[in-house]
């Protein structure tokens, strides 16, 4: 049963031309992106007890991978990638950059119990920014986190409900300053840091860190806090077998 909500998956595919705009409609996703990229290698490196950057031969599993943002720098760094999107339009546009890159990205479309073969492991699973865009947190974990292997590593960034961030992600963000289309957003949809944290406790993961996001339309500038209230990021362990 599909959990992403069909108007979510047309609206992406609305928006794939313009994912590796850096001026364009994702322009807050890309120095998102830059921010969150440094905190990625630096959990993958002690979860796996390696220098910071070097992933090579670790299989990594991004489930909403958009056009390929995140995909694309840890390919660079050695990784063996696989990215899964329901919008079929964002992985056209993510195969076709990838392309122009020289880089070898498994993209795929669907979700992941359609897009991923029974067996297939990954050592870390990316949920960036997308747990917010489905009915079904639970579900939609369950069916990525079936695919990281025991020992793995699960990273997952979203937005908190709350106040705060109705107030930064929709009408600052997209009324406002208009750095996002309307619509993108829904605020019953975020996820608070206590709900992330007992879907994944349901498929057996053990809590990590979890650090808070700042970010700043007037001038697109993003930064860590402790602050959990709107944007956040946490991580989750899977027990070695």
């Amino acid at each position: 049963m599909s959990t992403v909500r069909p108007e979510e998956v047309e609206r992406f595919n609305r928006l794939a031309a313009t994912w590796w705009d850096r001026t364009g409609p994702m322009r807050p996703l890309h120095v998102v992106n830059e921010l969150r990229l440094g905190h990625v290698l630096e959990q993958i490196a002690r979860r796996f007890g390696r220098p910071v950057g070097a992933l090579q031969g670790l299989r990594i599993l991004d489930v909403g991978c958009g056009a390929g943002l995140m995909c694309e720098p840890l390919a660079q760094r050695g990784a063996q990638m696989v990215g899964v999107d329901a919008a079929a339009n964002n992985i056209a546009a993510a195969r076709l950059h990838a392309k122009a890159s020289g880089l070898q990205i498994d993209y795929r479309v669907g979700e992941p119990q359609a897009a991923l073969r029974d067996g297939e492991s990954f050592d870390v699973l990316l949920l960036l920014e997308v747990v917010e865009h489905v009915d079904d947190v639970l579900a939609f974990v369950r069916d990525a986190v079936a695919h990281l292997a025991p020992g793995g590593l699960l990273l997952a960034s979203t937005i908190n409900r709350t106040l705060r961030s109705y107030l930064a992600a929709i009408v600052g963000a997209e009324v406002v300053f208009r750095v996002l289309p309307r619509g993108t957003h829904r605020w019953a949809q975020f996820v608070r840091p206590e709900e992330l944290e007992q879907a994944a406790a349901a498929c057996g993961l053990a809590p990590g860190e979890r650090r808070g996001m700042a970010y700043l339309p007037a001038v697109h500038r993003a930064w860590w806090t402790r602050d959990l209230s709107v944007n956040y990021i946490a991580s989750f362990g899977k027990p070695s077998a």
